[in-house]
Protein backbone atom coordinates (compact mmCIF):
# COMPACT_ATOMS: atom_id res chain seq x y z
CA UNK A 1 0.00 0.00 0.00
CA UNK A 2 2.91 2.57 1.13
CA UNK A 3 4.78 1.83 -1.97
CA UNK A 4 1.45 2.17 -3.76
CA UNK A 5 1.07 5.61 -2.45
CA UNK A 6 4.10 6.06 -3.35
CA UNK A 7 4.35 5.66 -6.66
CA UNK A 8 1.15 7.80 -7.42
CA UNK A 9 2.58 10.84 -5.68
CA UNK A 10 5.55 10.82 -7.76
CA UNK A 11 3.59 10.07 -10.52
CA UNK A 12 1.37 13.11 -9.70
CA UNK A 13 4.11 15.58 -9.24
CA UNK A 14 5.92 14.64 -12.97
CA UNK A 15 2.82 15.80 -14.12
CA UNK A 16 2.93 18.93 -12.19
CA UNK A 17 6.31 19.84 -13.09
CA UNK A 18 6.01 18.93 -16.52
CA UNK A 19 5.79 22.21 -19.08
CA UNK A 20 2.16 22.61 -20.13
CA UNK A 21 1.85 21.58 -24.18
CA UNK A 22 0.30 24.45 -25.62
CA UNK A 23 0.28 25.32 -29.12
CA UNK A 24 1.55 28.28 -30.76
CA UNK A 25 -1.66 30.72 -32.62
CA UNK A 26 -1.16 30.33 -35.90
CA UNK A 27 -0.09 33.50 -37.46
CA UNK A 28 -2.25 35.37 -39.87
CA UNK A 29 -1.84 35.28 -43.49
CA UNK A 30 -1.59 38.70 -45.16
CA UNK A 31 -1.46 39.94 -48.68
CA UNK A 32 1.34 42.59 -49.96
CA UNK A 33 0.87 46.61 -49.27
CA UNK A 34 1.68 48.08 -52.62
CA UNK A 35 3.20 51.09 -53.50
CA UNK A 36 5.93 53.05 -52.30
CA UNK A 37 6.98 52.99 -48.36
CA UNK A 38 9.46 55.58 -46.28
CA UNK A 39 11.33 54.88 -43.09
CA UNK A 40 10.82 57.68 -41.04
CA UNK A 41 13.05 57.62 -37.84
CA UNK A 42 12.00 57.78 -34.53
CA UNK A 43 12.35 60.53 -32.37
CA UNK A 44 13.04 58.40 -28.97
CA UNK A 45 16.12 56.90 -31.50
CA UNK A 46 14.10 53.43 -31.43
CA UNK A 47 14.34 51.68 -34.55
CA UNK A 48 12.66 53.37 -37.58
CA UNK A 49 9.28 53.08 -38.80
CA UNK A 50 8.34 51.62 -41.94
CA UNK A 51 4.93 53.95 -43.16
CA UNK A 52 3.51 52.32 -46.10
CA UNK A 53 1.49 54.84 -48.96
CA UNK A 54 -1.78 55.05 -48.31
CA UNK A 55 -4.83 56.17 -50.95
CA UNK A 56 -4.66 60.14 -51.14
CA UNK A 57 -7.46 62.16 -49.65
CA UNK A 58 -10.58 62.59 -51.69
CA UNK A 59 -14.17 64.02 -51.38
CA UNK A 60 -16.37 62.08 -53.73
CA UNK A 61 -20.55 61.70 -53.89
CA UNK A 62 -21.99 58.99 -54.74
CA UNK A 63 -25.69 57.84 -56.85
CA UNK A 64 -27.60 58.56 -53.86
CA UNK A 65 -25.66 62.39 -53.34
CA UNK A 66 -24.45 61.35 -50.55
CA UNK A 67 -20.52 62.59 -49.76
CA UNK A 68 -17.80 60.42 -49.27
CA UNK A 69 -13.98 60.59 -48.00
CA UNK A 70 -11.73 58.39 -46.90
CA UNK A 71 -13.03 58.25 -43.67
CA UNK A 72 -16.22 56.54 -45.53
CA UNK A 73 -14.34 53.42 -45.73
CA UNK A 74 -12.21 53.66 -42.77
CA UNK A 75 -12.51 50.10 -40.68
CA UNK A 76 -13.32 48.38 -43.95
CA UNK A 77 -11.82 46.72 -47.13
CA UNK A 78 -12.92 48.11 -49.97
CA UNK A 79 -12.79 46.99 -54.05
CA UNK A 80 -12.63 49.91 -56.05
CA UNK A 81 -12.40 50.29 -59.78
CA UNK A 82 -12.27 53.40 -62.84
CA UNK A 83 -15.57 53.78 -65.33
CA UNK A 84 -17.62 55.86 -67.22
CA UNK A 85 -21.42 55.14 -68.02
CA UNK A 86 -21.51 55.40 -71.82
CA UNK A 87 -18.72 53.19 -72.26
CA UNK A 88 -18.56 51.09 -74.97
CA UNK A 89 -15.50 49.19 -74.47
CA UNK A 90 -14.30 46.96 -71.16
CA UNK A 91 -17.08 48.66 -69.25
CA UNK A 92 -19.89 46.06 -68.87
CA UNK A 93 -17.08 43.26 -69.18
CA UNK A 94 -15.50 44.78 -65.96
CA UNK A 95 -18.71 45.48 -64.19
CA UNK A 96 -20.22 42.39 -64.95
CA UNK A 97 -16.84 40.68 -63.13
CA UNK A 98 -17.15 42.80 -60.35
CA UNK A 99 -20.98 41.70 -59.86
CA UNK A 100 -20.04 38.39 -59.15
CA UNK A 101 -17.66 39.44 -56.45
CA UNK A 102 -20.04 41.55 -54.90
CA UNK A 103 -22.76 39.16 -54.92
CA UNK A 104 -19.90 36.81 -52.89
CA UNK A 105 -19.83 39.47 -50.34
CA UNK A 106 -22.84 41.21 -50.50
CA UNK A 107 -23.94 40.56 -46.89
CA UNK A 108 -20.85 40.63 -45.53
CA UNK A 109 -21.02 44.74 -44.06
CA UNK A 110 -16.59 44.39 -43.93
CA UNK A 111 -16.39 45.08 -47.63
CA UNK A 112 -17.84 48.12 -49.58
CA UNK A 113 -17.61 48.35 -53.83
CA UNK A 114 -16.67 52.18 -54.93
CA UNK A 115 -16.76 52.47 -58.70
CA UNK A 116 -15.17 55.98 -59.80
CA UNK A 117 -16.31 57.51 -63.28
CA UNK A 118 -13.95 59.19 -65.44
CA UNK A 119 -16.56 61.29 -66.89
CA UNK A 120 -17.90 63.23 -64.70
CA UNK A 121 -18.97 65.93 -66.72
CA UNK A 122 -21.48 63.47 -68.80
CA UNK A 123 -21.95 61.43 -65.45
CA UNK A 124 -24.23 63.24 -63.22
CA UNK A 125 -26.00 61.81 -59.92
CA UNK A 126 -29.03 60.13 -61.88
CA UNK A 127 -27.21 58.92 -64.57
CA UNK A 128 -24.65 57.05 -61.80
CA UNK A 129 -28.24 55.99 -59.82
CA UNK A 130 -29.30 54.76 -63.35
CA UNK A 131 -26.24 52.61 -64.04
CA UNK A 132 -26.39 51.82 -60.66
CA UNK A 133 -30.39 50.43 -60.44
CA UNK A 134 -28.95 48.61 -64.82
CA UNK A 135 -26.68 47.09 -62.64
CA UNK A 136 -29.22 45.53 -59.80
CA UNK A 137 -27.35 47.74 -57.13
CA UNK A 138 -30.10 49.07 -54.95
CA UNK A 139 -28.81 49.96 -51.68
CA UNK A 140 -25.91 52.68 -52.32
CA UNK A 141 -24.22 51.76 -49.23
CA UNK A 142 -22.84 48.76 -50.66
CA UNK A 143 -22.16 49.87 -53.93
CA UNK A 144 -20.99 53.59 -54.39
CA UNK A 145 -20.97 54.71 -58.02
CA UNK A 146 -19.14 58.23 -57.21
CA UNK A 147 -18.14 60.79 -59.52
CA UNK A 148 -15.50 64.21 -58.33
CA UNK A 149 -17.77 66.46 -60.43
CA UNK A 150 -21.09 66.61 -58.76
CA UNK A 151 -21.09 70.06 -58.86
CA UNK A 152 -19.47 70.80 -61.32
CA UNK A 153 -16.18 71.29 -60.30
CA UNK A 154 -13.72 72.40 -63.22
CA UNK A 155 -11.30 70.25 -61.91
CA UNK A 156 -13.13 67.35 -61.74
CA UNK A 157 -11.51 65.09 -64.91
CA UNK A 158 -7.89 66.07 -63.91
CA UNK A 159 -8.99 65.36 -60.01
CA UNK A 160 -10.28 61.68 -60.77
CA UNK A 161 -7.51 60.88 -63.23
CA UNK A 162 -4.76 61.52 -60.12
CA UNK A 163 -6.78 59.46 -58.12
CA UNK A 164 -6.74 56.65 -60.83
CA UNK A 165 -3.01 56.59 -60.77
CA UNK A 166 -2.78 56.85 -57.06
CA UNK A 167 -5.11 53.04 -57.13
CA UNK A 168 -2.34 52.18 -59.95
CA UNK A 169 -4.72 52.31 -62.90
CA UNK A 170 -4.45 53.67 -66.08
CA UNK A 171 -7.16 56.87 -66.96
CA UNK A 172 -6.66 59.20 -69.81
CA UNK A 173 -8.77 61.36 -72.18
CA UNK A 174 -8.44 59.62 -75.53
CA UNK A 175 -10.59 60.27 -79.32
CA UNK A 176 -9.34 57.37 -80.58
CA UNK A 177 -10.77 54.80 -77.97
CA UNK A 178 -14.36 54.17 -77.76
CA UNK A 179 -16.64 56.48 -75.81
CA UNK A 180 -13.53 58.75 -75.95
CA UNK A 181 -11.02 57.61 -72.42
CA UNK A 182 -8.75 55.13 -72.37
CA UNK A 183 -8.56 52.85 -69.39
CA UNK A 184 -7.44 49.89 -68.29
CA UNK A 185 -9.95 47.26 -65.92
CA UNK A 186 -7.82 47.29 -63.00
CA UNK A 187 -9.54 46.21 -59.43
CA UNK A 188 -7.84 47.37 -56.16
CA UNK A 189 -8.35 46.12 -52.86
CA UNK A 190 -7.99 48.42 -50.31
CA UNK A 191 -7.25 47.24 -46.54
CA UNK A 192 -9.56 49.27 -43.33
CA UNK A 193 -6.17 51.74 -43.00
CA UNK A 194 -6.00 52.93 -46.78
CA UNK A 195 -3.09 50.45 -47.97
CA UNK A 196 -3.64 49.24 -51.38
CA UNK A 197 -3.25 45.07 -50.81
CA UNK A 198 -4.04 43.69 -54.04
CA UNK A 199 -4.15 44.40 -58.40
CA UNK A 200 -6.18 42.63 -60.77
CA UNK A 201 -7.09 42.43 -63.89
CA UNK A 202 -10.46 42.30 -64.52
CA UNK A 203 -10.64 41.32 -67.91
CA UNK A 204 -8.93 37.97 -66.68
CA UNK A 205 -11.54 35.04 -64.90
CA UNK A 206 -8.36 33.69 -63.18
CA UNK A 207 -7.59 37.40 -61.64
CA UNK A 208 -10.81 37.97 -60.46
CA UNK A 209 -11.09 34.62 -58.91
CA UNK A 210 -7.91 35.61 -57.09
CA UNK A 211 -9.58 38.61 -55.47
CA UNK A 212 -12.24 36.21 -54.35
CA UNK A 213 -9.45 34.22 -52.82
CA UNK A 214 -7.61 36.86 -51.40
CA UNK A 215 -10.50 39.35 -50.07
CA UNK A 216 -11.24 36.89 -47.40
CA UNK A 217 -7.21 36.50 -46.28
CA UNK A 218 -7.29 40.52 -45.81
CA UNK A 219 -10.61 40.14 -43.94
CA UNK A 220 -9.22 38.04 -41.39
CA UNK A 221 -6.23 40.49 -41.07
CA UNK A 222 -8.64 42.86 -40.20
CA UNK A 223 -10.49 40.65 -37.40
CA UNK A 224 -7.31 40.04 -35.62
CA UNK A 225 -6.15 43.88 -35.98
CA UNK A 226 -9.47 44.93 -34.55
CA UNK A 227 -9.12 41.77 -31.85
CA UNK A 228 -5.70 42.71 -30.88
CA UNK A 229 -6.92 46.39 -30.40
CA UNK A 230 -10.01 45.34 -28.54
CA UNK A 231 -7.53 43.50 -25.84
CA UNK A 232 -5.43 46.30 -25.24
Amino acid sequence: MLLNRLLLLAGLAATLAAPACTEKPKEVARLPIMGERDVVPRADGGPADTVFATVPRFRLIDQAGQPLTNQSFAGRAYVADFFFATCPGICPKMQGELLKVYHQFEKDPRVVFLSHTIDPAHDSIPVLKDYAQRLGIADASRWHFATTGAHGEPTARDTVFQLARAYFTAAQPDKEAPGGFAHNGTFALVDDQGHIRGLYDSLNPTEVARLQKELPVLLAEIDSRKGGAAKQ
